[in-house]
């Protein structure tokens, strides 16, 4: 499960932290689809932000179809609401990160055919 580390000295509000640190997860492998994301009130208690800030985030993380949110009963108590990376989130992605590869490969190669040549 993806933990959260929120810098406070930062410019970046806490909500985009946390939405980029999902989205950096996503890339990188570390979260897959299905995979559970903390409950808002384990990253409150993690990182001492307001419960708003976080819902804030996932609220983002989902309307860009990056999470899901699912119910799920817990130990016959009321349905509990979880958020976790969906399909299509991870699909739109992992085309992201196959496009800036492949910009990186073009930019690559016409460096690569440049020649700088030095004067002495």
């Amino acid at each position: 499960m993806i933990s959260f580390r929120l810098d406070g000295r930062s410019v970046v509000p806490p909500y985009l932290q946390i939405v980029q640190q999902v989205r950096q997860a996503l890339r990188m492998g570390v979260l897959e689809v299905g995979d559970k994301l903390p409950t808002v009130r384990e990253v409150v208690a993690a990182t001492a932000i307001n419960t708003n800030t976080v819902l804030k985030a996932y609220r983002d993380l989902e309307r860009d179809g990056l999470v899901e949110t699912y119910r799920a009963a817990s130990d016959g108590g009321p349905p509990r609401k979880y958020y976790r990376p969906s399909s299509a989130g991870r699909t739109a992605l992992a085309l992201g990160v196959s496009e800036w590869r492949a910009a990186r490969d073009a930019v690559d190669a016409v460096l690569g055919s440049v020649r700088i040549e030095v004067a002495t």
